[in-house]
């Protein structure tokens, strides 16, 4: 919910004084909440280690870091929080609070601060938002702030396009999305990437980044791989046993993942016969599991040149991944795991012969399916990541 600083100033002064159900009747249409919608402040585990993840929850990951930390390390409760959208795809999360009253309910998020305060141990703190919505228009400095001096273990965690500075990008990647940086979109992106930069230089909190690519944005930060449940996503469906591969491109957000790049090219082979190609978008996360079973070969992204929960997801899935990861990405990725990263690489320049080998050479890439899904049991099903969070959690 987007809105400008004075407007939610204004109403940052009405939710200190004026009870939720008062302040709805007041509200713009676009701004009301549903005050029965509205969920009563978290109950902590009852554990001696209580972590809070909040309040993102982008593709799941913070609902499934705190399910890792449950999981493999003694102790350990957690709760994850996010804000509702619109858009939202259905991904798990223990707490969700609509957006309007993350925002504006000051009920909510008085009685929330509270209990977070005074209940939990450690707080995971998602993409420099705002932990407590705009409760007494404090800043994420602020809120971040009240948390240690509460004697909270506090740790910042940056997803991707919160963090990663266009500008940084475009100087090191040919096929980088943000090349325009007279574009609105990527001077937004840039102003928010500077801007978050910077409050985590305030917090001076330790940093968790969940892709290998943003430690080029913060090198001091220590790298939180994304959790896929391997057994949702295995299937025993032979990969290239028919003349005619099936291939799936299924971009979260297809400026961002190059889709323009490759559907022609894509196009031209499905038209030649060579393959068949399906495009898919905006499909609930709890659909995916058919989208990947259905296909050999599963398109990543071709810009950005990392990898995220997708091509995880479809690695676990068995099928051959392609997309573009730099060489700083694998060989990082190679450095902490000792595993090479089995994604087969492809640019937009090169996608086309890449294809067709695979369709020439079956043989040869049928196992890169079973590479795929060993790598997620050993990188990505939860283990790997609780380790990483051992260190906050336990000291």
């Amino acid at each position: 919910m987007s809105m400008p600083p004075v407007v939610l100033r204004a109403l940052s002064l009405l939710t200190r004084r004026v009870p939720d159900r008062a302040l709805v009747a007041l509200l713009p249409g676009r701004f009301r909440f549903d005050v029965a919608a509205v969920p009563v402040p978290t109950v902590a585990p009852e554990t001696p280690i209580r972590l809070y993840v909040a309040p993102v929850n982008w593709a799941g990951q913070g609902w499934q870091w705190a399910r890792a930390a449950e999981r493999f390390i003694p102790g350990v409760g957690a709760v994850s929080m996010a804000y509702r959208l619109d858009s939202d795809f259905g991904f798990p999360v223990d707490v969700s609070v609509p957006v309007g009253a993350f925002v504006l309910s000051g009920r909510w998020q008085r009685e929330q601060r509270r209990v977070v305060l005074s209940s939990f141990t450690h707080v995971l703190l998602e993409a420099e938002r705002h932990v407590f919505g705009r409760v007494y228009d404090q800043s994420v400095v602020d809120q971040a702030r009240d948390i240690t001096s509460s004697g909270v273990s506090l740790a910042m965690l940056c997803h991707g396009s919160d963090i990663r500075l266009p500008s940084r990008h475009a100087a090191r990647h040919e096929w980088s999305p943000f090349a325009d940086a007279a574009d609105a979109g990527t001077a937004v992106l840039e102003k928010q990437a500077s801007a978050n930069r910077r409050i985590l230089d305030e917090v001076g909190a330790p940093v968790f980044v969940s892709t290998p690519d943003l430690i080029l944005d913060v090198p001091e930060a220590t790298w939180l791989p994304v959790v896929v449940d391997a057994a949702r996503w295995s299937n025993s469906e032979d990969i290239l046993a028919t003349t005619r591969p099936r291939v799936v491109h299924a971009p979260s957000k297809g400026s961002l993942k190059g889709s323009d790049l490759i559907d022609p090219v894509l196009a031209g082979l499905a038209e030649e016969g060579l393959i068949d190609y399906r495009r898919v978008e905006g499909v609930p996360a709890a659909q995916m599991p058919d989208v990947y079973h259905s296909a050999d070969i599963v398109l990543d992204q071709f810009r950005i040149g990392s990898f995220g929960v997708a091509a995880c997801e479809a690695m676990a899935a068995g099928r051959i991944v392609v997309g573009h990861v730099t060489a700083q990405a694998r060989e990082y990725v190679e450095a902490q795991t000792g595993l090479e990263l089995p994604i087969v690489e492809a640019t937009p320049d090169s996608i086309e012969a890449v294809i067709r080998d695979i369709c020439a050479r079956p043989d040869h890439f049928r196992p890169n399916g079973a590479r795929g899904r060993a790598y997620v049991e050993s990188v990505h099903d939860g283990r790997f990541a609780a380790d990483v969070l051992r260190g906050f959690l336990t000291t």
